[in-house]
């Protein structure tokens, strides 16, 4: 990612509110869907992590890795995370009849 990209990531982070939580049983499977779902909606996304410093590093790298995520920033026990939005899929239109010709 480019350095202009990562500082306007940055910037819209700021404002954000942490939207996922981790807490005392860790990154669980649940978290994980969590996470991928929340990446799905918002693309860039806070998480807060209540755990020692070695155990939030292995805890982000996890959560990049499963996610496909890339780090933006990790201030203390907040990290930011980005994945590109999945496009969205296009409507489905309902078949026409042919047009009768009376």
């Amino acid at each position: 990612m480019k350095s202009e990209q990562l500082k306007e990531m940055k910037t819209q982070a700021h404002m954000l509110k942490p939207v996922i939580m981790i807490g005392n049983a860790g990154l669980t499977e649940a978290v994980n869907k969590e996470i991928d779902i929340a990446l799905n909606v918002h693309a860039l996304i806070k998480i807060k992590m209540r755990a020692d410093r070695d155990v939030r590093k292995t805890m982000q790298q996890e959560i990049c890795e499963s996610n496909k995520a890339e780090l933006i920033q990790s201030i203390g026990q907040i990290i930011v995370i980005y994945r590109e939005k999945p496009p969205e899929p296009e409507p489905k239109r309902k078949k026409q009849a042919p047009r009768r010709r009376d």
